[in-house]
């Protein structure tokens, strides 16, 4: 038997973060990483007031669908000139969700002449289990915002999110060099542990999972 693991998010370029995370973890080497997609797993409407309510809110409903272990994350840009915005509407502050260029091009606008352009990347990675157990863990990188997108790696803000001490912007940085100081990377990193231990149970037959089709 193969241990399967769910990344529950039909964001591709979230799905191939995540899979790049966690399969740099040699304990995870042979591990199934499906994702929603694959599974035919519905979308879950974000209705949480924190990163860590939406992370559970998507991870448990994945969990009810397809009966495996699931790991799903909430993240997002927090500008302190901003109060904090997007914060957890990161995904659809300018209105539709998953439109980057928009929400983007919203936050440049409102930052337009502002000189404190300090912001954070925060991300909440949940795990949920089968039999209800449940684990969560932050990660959180600190920067500034520049003045213009630059690069074209990753996704959401990561065109305007200088990291500090970097000279690049977090989409000018190559996939191993982002994942070092990623905030995802930090968070998914801390779930380890857990991650490790209910894949052993599952393998030792302490999890059951119900049929299942996949790709």
């Amino acid at each position: 038997m193969t241990a399967r693991l769910v990344l529950a998010s039909r964001n591709q370029g979230k799905v191939a973060e995540l899979r790049r995370i966690l399969a740099a973890d040699p304990a995870l080497a042979g591990v199934r990483l499906l994702d929603a997609d694959e599974l035919g797993v519905p979308d879950v409407d974000e209705t949480g007031a924190t990163f860590a309510d939406n992370a559970l809110l998507k991870a448990r409903s994945a969990v009810g669908a397809c009966g495996l272990p699931c790991i799903a994350d909430d993240s997002g840009l927090e500008v302190a000139a901003l109060d904090g915005d997007p914060g957890v509407r990161s995904a659809r502050y300018a209105g539709a969700h998953g439109d980057d260029d928009a929400n983007l091009a919203l936050v440049l606008q409102r930052m337009r002449g502002v000189t404190d352009r300090t912001a954070r990347f925060v991300c909440v990675a949940a795990l949920v289990a089968p039999d209800g157990g449940e684990w969560t863990a932050q990660g959180t990188v600190d920067g500034t915002l520049t003045e213009t997108p630059r690069g074209k790696n990753g996704f959401g803000y990561d065109p305007i999110f200088q990291p500090a001490g970097q000279r690049q912007t977090t989409a000018e940085m190559t996939a191993p060099a982002k994942d070092v100081i990623s905030h995802r990377s930090r968070a998914l990193r801390a779930t380890l542990p857990a991650v490790r231990r209910l894949l052993a149970d599952q393998l030792l037959g302490d999890q059951s999972s119900p049929p299942m089709s996949t790709a």
